[in-house]
């Protein structure tokens, strides 16, 4: 979604006969529902909280089957219409990502519960006793793209911190989201819980997503997660308070002390494991007294995994015979590729590995691999990602493998959320002071 796409009523939207008027009406709307709804919801027991987790995740898998016959009707619109294979991967719902989309719900209740705890507090020399609280936020608004898993991941971590969430998913999911929301409904239903806690305006198109980036006062802050286009719209766009989520130009840097094993498995897994992803290396670093060791094996690893290589002179030089390799440009530094191609550099040293990452990163996930002590405290202190690797795949910046659970995003702002966002990045706090008739001199 473009600033133009965002700022413009689509054709199909006018057609419809709604004006933009009525849409901002409709989306005002469904916010102060939201509000309404978010109420009992900041002072509702973890119990209840985490019955509705559990009752969500439920629904998800007893409705299965209607929910993949809906996205399927969106993996073969986008097919047909010429989204890449990586994007149609993350479109995707089969019967196990439905599953592993429940479970992470109920990991999700499992964890403690971030509403109402103490993040510092003291009795002042004058007897006041003061707590700083966590507390919700009240209405998180999502702007994402393909990503139907992100509908439920934004669902049960508003829930859990006490906020309530309206969606605005995309046009290519649309099928999916409106099938997954409308579960998500009636479970939280079944468990008295008000519906409107998650809602979505999917429906209002473009036109509606400008109309949630408006509605400052209604809409406590927004997430935008997707691509850079979509996040930099947002961010410019709106009037309601933004964290902004990251583009993912992560990079792997190979030291001159690496383990040459360990770096052929983790620069695999970092660009492989999966390529539609924000935590997906997509720069390869190498220091030049390694070169001759590590750059042939890891380069046949990635060749024979069917990567192309945008390699510079002195990389190219180690590409197997058959790899696919094209001269690297400056374009490709800067480049999220999402899919099977990373860019290849020999750097001199540690130093030129750090100006480079400081140069191209987009500040998401670095990570180094070296046995040199001093080598990671300086790449773990001289860079400014929200996420540092120290020998192990940019793949685990991602709150279920940190343990936080499901998360929203990735923010590499430098705001009270940085990294994977969790329950307690959906929170704010409170100032609670306490005294028995103290009045201030």
């Amino acid at each position: 979604m473009t600033a133009a796409e965002v700022s413009q009523v689509s054709g199909a939207e006018a057609s419809h006969g709604a004006s933009e008027a009525d849409v901002v009406a409709a989306v005002h709307a469904v916010a102060r529902a939201a509000k309404v709804a978010a109420r009992p919801l900041a002072t509702a027991t973890r119990a209840t909280k985490d019955r509705a987790l559990h009752a969500m995740a439920d629904a998800l898998v007893a409705h299965q089957a209607e929910i993949v016959r809906a996205n399927a009707i969106d993996c073969e619109r986008e097919s047909a219409a010429g989204m890449s294979p990586a994007l149609v991967d993350r479109l995707r719902l089969g019967a196990g990502r439905i599953h592993a989309i429940a479970d992470a719900l109920r990991e999700l209740a499992a964890l403690p519960d971030p509403v109402g705890e103490v993040i510092r507090g003291e009795r002042l020399p004058n007897g006041l006793t003061v707590r700083q609280v966590r507390v919700p936020m009240g209405v998180v608004g999502m702007i994402y793209e393909a990503r139907p898993n992100v509908t439920v991941d934004a669902a049960g971590l508003a829930l859990k911190s006490g906020n309530a969430v309206v969606l605005r998913g995309g046009s290519a999911a649309l099928e999916s989201n409106t099938a997954i929301v409308a579960v998500l409904q009636d479970a939280l239903d079944g468990v008295g819980l008000p519906r409107d806690l998650v809602q979505s305006i999917d429906a209002h198109g473009r036109a509606g997503a400008r109309a949630l980036m408006q509605a400052r006062g209604l809409v406590d802050v927004l997430v935008p997660r997707g691509g850079a286009d979509l996040i930099q719209t947002v961010v410019r766009t709106s009037t309601v308070p933004v964290i902004e989520t990251g583009v993912g130009n992560c990079h792997v840097y190979v030291d001159a002390s690496a383990d040459v094993e360990q770096a052929v498995a983790i620069v695999l897994n970092a660009k492989t494991q999966r390529t539609g992803v924000c935590n997906a290396a997509e720069t390869l670093l190498v220091h030049a007294d390694a070169a001759a060791t590590v750059m042939p094996p890891v380069l046949s690893a990635l060749a024979d995994a069917g990567v192309t290589l945008h390699a510079d002179e002195a990389s190219a030089a180690y590409a197997p015979a058959g790899a696919s390799v094209v001269p690297a440009t400056e374009d490709d530094w800067y480049t999220e590729y999402l899919s099977l191609d990373i860019a290849v550099r020999v750097v001199a040293d540690l130093d030129e590995a750090l100006e480079h990452i400081r140069t191209y990163s987009s500040g998401h996930t670095e990570a180094i691999l070296t046995r040199d002590t001093t080598a990671v405290r300086r790449f773990t202190t001289e860079l400014d990602s929200a996420a540092i690797m120290v020998n192990a795949s940019t793949r685990f910046t991602d709150g279920g493998q940190l343990g936080l659970g499901a998360e929203i995003g990735i923010s590499t702002q430098k705001l009270h959320a940085r990294g994977p966002m969790g329950l307690a990045e959906l929170t704010t706090s409170t100032w609670v002071v306490e005294g028995d008739g103290h009045v201030r001199a």
